[in-house]
């Protein structure tokens, strides 16, 4: 009798969960990594175009500093700036916990040590929403206990085309699992940035593909049967810039390697310093062309960076378009990002449509930490402490008409 009692309890819990969870509507936001501001000016997207009809187009979104793929992802899951979420660049020293991370170490990048602040998936999970999360940055770790109900480890190599069917299937699973966010990254288009350029041909067809699979995805949402509660982001990290072998600095030719206990070289580059050599540093770079340097804790404001321990002693910011390398380095590249968020090279896409959102509304600009509490208000959750501000983006929505 109590077995019966029992099961027939957690029945009812069970049921209770899934109706409160299916009246809760539905978020998916897609990052296209790179995919900067004026692509859509640049290339051929009808698909992409076509949401400024039915949703919401910002002119361009500002990236948080530094303007590279893991910080930025990070700060539009947590609403928080690198230097508040800990992940301060794709490579840097944490002498908090005495270790270095750097993207490719999988063995760093599961370590929540390193993972500060509350991404929304976490937020949603505590307060019973199910997520899901295909390659987005943070989402292989567990952190504050909490990993999203489905995700993906990273595998570059899978098709691009065959990714879509993996989210249309988590949105047909029964209403008591199936996800109500989903985080969706794409490597691309920076990989064929970074290859051949922004303004290429090669560039070109792949933000053409990009849109034509954005199409399929979009079509493939209309047919579910709860389509007309789902909304859709589609947006960016950062942009990118063109380089070029005549914009080349050797930091060699500035300050002595020895004068470094190690170097993350970059757009933005961070530099630690044997302590008796620090000002020696500082000063040469202040004299050096094409870059800007700043102590860590003298950055200015605007970039919300500088008090986090795992920042350099010294932070080297690159004149846009501009590499720096050490001595016998080489431009191996055709495009980079990292580079002052005020660039207007830095910026992204974002368009969104579905019932929370304004038809045929063109807003400005918007900064990425704003993403977290416009997903957190969509979904009708209480959001964790952030940088982000709500009033930036609730013009987009609807019921503020």
């Amino acid at each position: 009798m109590k077995r019966i009692i029992f099961l027939f309890v957690l029945a009812a819990a069970f049921f209770a969960a899934s109706c409160n969870q299916a009246e809760k509507p539905y978020v998916i936001v897609v990052s296209l990594d790179a995919f900067r501001w004026d692509y859509c000016d640049l290339y051929d997207t009808p698909n992409l175009n076509k949401i400024v009809e039915r949703g919401v187009k910002v002119d361009s979104v500002k990236s948080s500093f530094p303007t590279v793929t893991f910080p930025n992802h990070y700060s539009m899951a947590t609403g928080l700036y690198p230097n508040n979420h800990g992940i301060v660049n794709n490579k840097f020293y944490a002498p908090d916990l005495n270790l270095e991370y750097t993207i490719a170490d999988y063995v760093a990048m599961e370590n929540s040590d390193f993972w500060q602040g509350e991404p929304i998936w976490v937020t949603a999970e505590t307060q019973g929403m199910n997520t899901a999360a295909f390659f987005w940055v943070g989402s292989e770790t567990k952190i504050k206990g909490i990993y999203p109900d489905f995700w993906q480890k990273y595998n570059e190599p899978l098709p691009l085309t065959q990714r879509t069917d993996t989210i249309i299937k988590w949105l047909q699973l029964p209403e008591a699992v199936r996800p109500h966010l989903i985080m969706w990254y794409f490597h691309e288009p920076d990989a064929v940035g970074h290859r051949f350029g922004p303004v290429s041909p090669k560039t070109g067809a792949m933000v053409c593909l990009l849109d034509s699979i954005m199409g399929d995805f979009m079509d493939k949402l209309s047919r579910l049967p709860m389509a007309d509660k789902i909304n859709v982001i589609i947006t960016a990290d950062h942009g990118m810039a063109e380089l070029s072998p005549g914009r080349v600095l050797c930091l060699d030719d500035y300050i002595r390697a020895e004068w470094l206990e190690r170097a993350y070289l970059g757009a933005t580059s961070l530099l630690y310093t044997k302590p008796e050599h620090r000002e020696q540093v500082y000063e040469n770079l202040q004299k050096t062309p094409h870059v800007t340097a700043y102590k860590r804790e003298e950055m200015p404001e605007r970039f919300h960076y500088g008090s986090n321990p795992r920042i350099g002693d010294i932070v080297l910011v690159a004149d846009c378009g501009w590499s720096v390398v050490r001595k016998g380095g080489v431009l191996s590249q055709k495009g980079a990002h990292g580079y002052d968020n005020i660039c207007a090279d830095m910026k992204m896409i974002f368009f969104a449509y579905g019932p929370a959102f304004k038809k045929n509304y063109v807003q400005s600009e918007i900064a990425n930490v704003d993403l977290y509490n416009l997903i957190a208000h969509i979904l009708k959750l209480k959001p964790a402490p952030n940088d982000g501000d709500f009033e930036r983006v609730r013009d987009m929505l609807r019921e503020y008409v």
